[in-house]
């Protein structure tokens, strides 16, 4: 099968092109910049995402490509990519920053409720993917760790060292997934029919505070040198505290795939 990873070269997307190409896929990656060794693509271009995905023909699409920072990339560009998918499996990578936050877990049948902008724009591309490609996989996922360049296993190092201000907050609650595994998942994904939202995250509810010093543990640091606090000290406004993914789906759906707790996943070898 041939693959096109969008979005192939940031932390996720070399993991999935590793795990495409390691189960014997034709797999072709896009990245911005001619530095990754990728395609280079710029889907916020609806002619450039057309052109490509005409030219490399896939049998399947994965787009991972988002930006906290910019609606054309996260939002247009999932429509772009959806459009010009035209029958090619099509898989895209969604976030639990859609909800609100509450103590229930969320299901894939709870509709998005975002707080703030990069989670009002992964609802939009949520909605664009649905209604273009309603065939389309939409993975709900969480906080991706498990290997050290891990922006949040970086973040607890720096945190420590004084590298970088701020906290974690011990009721910030979500269910990290090891980057292996999502990338399982998503492959797992580009070769079956799943149509729809599906939650793949890890089975462990934890706070972002404890993941900080789960971290700790595992590389020889003290773990009440990681600063913690509550969401209310840091006067963020809006932001979703308790965001838990009920994945029992996901474990019906992703026979090939095992999904790892939080706290297998920081352990040494991760």
């Amino acid at each position: 099968m041939k693959i096109l990873v969008v979005g192939a070269g940031g932390y996720l997307g070399r993991r999935v092109i590793r795990r495409a190409v390691a189960d014997g896929h034709d797999v072709v990656g896009t990245a911005t910049t001619a530095a990754s060794g990728h395609r280079i693509l710029d889907v916020r271009s609806r002619s450039a995402v057309r052109e490509l995905l005409a030219e490399v023909r896939p049998d399947a699409v994965l787009n991972l490509a988002a930006r906290m920072d910019s609606w054309a990339v996260t939002a247009d560009g999932a429509a772009h990519v959806a459009a010009a998918a035209d029958g090619a499996r099509l898989v895209h990578v969604s976030s639990d920053v859609v909800h609100g936050g509450r103590t229930d877990p969320y299901t894939e049948n709870d509709p998005p409720n975002p707080l703030g902008l990069y989670g009002s724009a992964k609802a939009a591309a949520e909605t664009a993917v649905a209604a273009v490609a309603p065939a389309a996989a939409i993975v709900r996922t969480s906080l991706i760790i498990g290997s050290d360049d891990s922006q949040h296993i970086r973040l607890v190092h720096d945190l420590i060292a004084g590298k970088r201000g701020g906290i974690l907050f011990e009721d910030e609650i979500r269910c990290p997934v090891h980057v292996h595994d999502l990338a399982s998942a998503l492959v797992e994904l580009a070769g079956n029919d799943y149509p729809g939202v599906l939650n793949v995250a890890g089975p462990e509810a934890i706070s972002r505070a404890e993941l900080g010093r789960l971290v700790a543990r595992r590389d020889g640091l003290d773990p009440a040198t990681v600063p913690t606090g509550l969401t209310a000290e840091a006067n963020l406004g809006p932001r979703a505290s308790d965001v838990k993914l009920d994945i029992s789906r996901a474990y019906a759906i992703l026979t090939a795939t095992r999904l790892r707790p939080a706290s297998e996943s920081v352990r040494p070898g991760g």
